[in-house]
């Protein structure tokens, strides 16, 4: 008895391509909308916090983490003055820091924003709020050879903080008005001149504007 074999035809093999492709192709798509959100929410950030900082600076005279007039001004137990220098931290911090532990002005900042209803959050907390990748947000005097107060925001990709720096600056990590750094710990050390940032899927940002 002869037994016949089958097998696909070039017909059904191309539709199963055709249609493995626009599973690819909306998948790939669906990762760079994903992106694109990710960038317009950690640039609103940036804006979101220099219209925080202007004001609270309208409002007080003062900058937020540095209100020497704070523990007055409000009941809450918690809160805390600052200096009243114009400047919010030590002058040249080294990295980033956690506001789980540290009683700085870098993190009382975030609870006299909250405190005076700038921004969204728990008023007995001075933690810094996150970003749409995962890291946090970090104001403070200088970073980067920047001069003045600062916005740092951390964790970024290397996609993501490249279009940031494009959309604010010139795109370089290690000059103009918004500047970038794959070494958290090290905010006052600039990236080597003619850097780029890396999109390689592992290495990731801290990028920081001046306000």
């Amino acid at each position: 008895m002869n037994r016949q074999q089958s097998g696909f035809t070039l017909v059904e093999i191309a539709i199963v391509l055709v249609i493995i492709g626009l599973l690819l192709g909306g998948v790939l798509k669906g990762q760079e909308l994903i992106t694109q959100a990710k960038i317009k929410n950690v640039a609103n950030d940036f804006n979101g916090m220099s219209a925080a900082i202007y004001g609270y600076q309208d409002r007080y005279k003062r900058y937020p983490g540095d209100d020497n007039g704070a523990a007055a001004r409000w009941t809450n137990p918690l809160a805390v003055s600052g200096g009243g220098d114009a400047k919010v931290g030590a002058a040249a911090n080294a990295g980033v820091l956690d506001c789980s532990t540290s009683a700085a002005e870098n993190c009382q900042f975030w609870q006299h924003l909250r405190l005076a209803g700038f921004i969204a959050g728990d008023t007995a907390t001075k933690l810094s709020p996150q970003n749409a990748v995962g890291g946090i947000l970090q104001v403070q005097d200088g970073a980067l050879g920047l001069s003045g107060l600062i916005v740092c925001s951390t964790n970024l990709p290397g996609k993501v903080a490249n279009a940031i720096d494009a959309q604010f600056d010139d795109g370089k990590p290690e000059t103009g008005q918004v500047r970038g750094t794959n070494n958290p710990a090290a905010l006052q050390t600039n990236l080597a001149a003619g850097s780029a940032y890396i999109d390689d899927g592992s290495t990731v940002y801290v990028v920081c504007k001046a306000i």
